[in-house]
């Protein structure tokens, strides 16, 4: 066993830690914004451990949003005899008062040299991250106010004991060990609160921030708790957190997109639904490309999977490709050749990432390859 894979059952055996006695209590500020994100107390350094504050639920996804392959911490804390309405095709409707956190780390080994693994399966288990096996990038709060939600960045200091609002983002130089013993060094950036706002504005008309990742379709997986398994869904239900749905069974459920055991449509649309379906949708930032990529649950008209359809504005982002998706010629697709370019002018998503998710690129050109048909003009 090599020193990285020890590395990696050091820290699947750490994440399984569970504080099942927090003493913080969440305080969700409703019109002004903490310095110290401690203050809200939904996440906090307890002993050497990052935990979550009293009665806030850690969740995970079916499939995450890539983010230079960090690994994220998710929670949420709904207010006190508050209950979320169910949505089938959009984010759970949260009340007001809901305050939702996303902490990006990055696991990291006995000389503090920080891994890039795609290892994400004990990382939600229980409900804490021990310190001395993570390194603490970044927090960012979404807190539902009167007015809408708002969002806030903030930035986890040198000695690991709280993060400090930064509304302007941020950026740091960062190196990974990779699997195969090479170092990615890349700068990591936190997005300003207006770029968190572009992304978490689904409707580019009304541009009311929501979240993302808690809709039924992507929290409908089972999830280990410190009191055992459960469907996150069912739970936020037997809870008395969510109202409107009778059982996880009838709700919609992406796929995972690393289980080779699902079908391989499946997966691809799901990989897409989370890093692209918050702009490419019928109402999105990115509606003038008629390339909708949400719901993979939703059939769109042919005209809008980007099957043989040209793109709607040339120049360097196409890289001299005809098309967005060219069936069964991933290299000849834009799409695939903007998932694979870090070039700001030409990079798909444009927010979000420094790096190339390999993983994901050969996935939905593998997707494309596979598809059966021809762009050329009928004789």
């Amino acid at each position: 066993m090599n020193l990285v894979k020890m590395t990696l059952v050091t820290l699947v055996l750490a994440v399984l830690t569970s504080c099942t006695n927090p003493t913080q209590t969440v305080t969700p500020f409703m019109d002004n914004n903490p310095q110290d994100l401690s203050a809200w107390g939904i996440v906090a350094v307890q002993g050497g451990t990052l935990a979550l504050g009293q009665d806030v639920m850690p969740y995970d996804l079916n499939t995450p949003l890539f983010t230079d392959a960090a690994h994220k911490l998710r929670a949420v804390w709904v207010p006190p005899d508050k209950t979320a309405t169910y949505r089938e095709d959009r984010a759970l409707d949260f009340p007001v008062g809901t305050v939702i956190a996303k902490t990006f780390y990055y696991p990291k080994d006995s000389t503090g040299t920080l891994l890039r693994n795609h290892d994400y399966s004990a990382d939600f288990a229980g409900e804490g991250l021990d310190l001395a096996h993570v390194r603490l990038v970044e927090t960012r709060i979404l807190v539902h106010r009167e007015k809408g939600w708002v969002a806030l960045p903030y930035i986890w200091n040198a000695a690991q004991s709280d993060a400090v609002l930064e509304r302007v983002g941020g950026a740091m130089a960062l190196s990974l060990l990779m699997d195969d013993g090479q170092t990615q060094d890349f700068t990591y950036v936190v997005p300003n609160a207006n770029q968190c706002a572009g992304c978490h504005a689904p409707n580019a008309t009304t541009r009311a921030i929501e979240p993302i990742g808690p809709a039924a379709r992507h929290l409908n997986k089972t999830y280990t708790y410190h009191d055992g398994e459960e469907n996150q869904l069912d739970r936020l239900v037997r809870l008395g957190k969510l109202s409107g749905l009778k059982s996880a069974d009838t709700a919609p459920k992406n796929a995972n997109w690393r289980d080779e055991t699902a079908p391989l449509d499946k997966r691809a649309r799901a990989y897409l639904d989370i890093n692209c379906g918050h702009c490419h949708n019928p109402h999105g930032a990115a509606d003038t490309s008629a390339f909708y990529l949400d719901r993979p649950e939703h059939q769109y008209p042919a005209g809008n999977t980007g099957i043989c359809k040209p793109p709607v504005a040339a120049g360097q982002g196409t890289g001299g490709h005809s098309f967005d998706i060219v069936p069964g010629d991933a290299e000849d697709s834009i799409l695939v050749y903007r998932m694979a370019s870090t070039n700001p002018g030409v990079m798909m998503p444009e927010l979000g990432r420094s790096t190339i998710d390999e993983a994901g690129v050969a996935l939905i050109a593998e997707w494309i390859n596979a598809m059966d048909g021809d762009c050329r003009p009928a004789q």
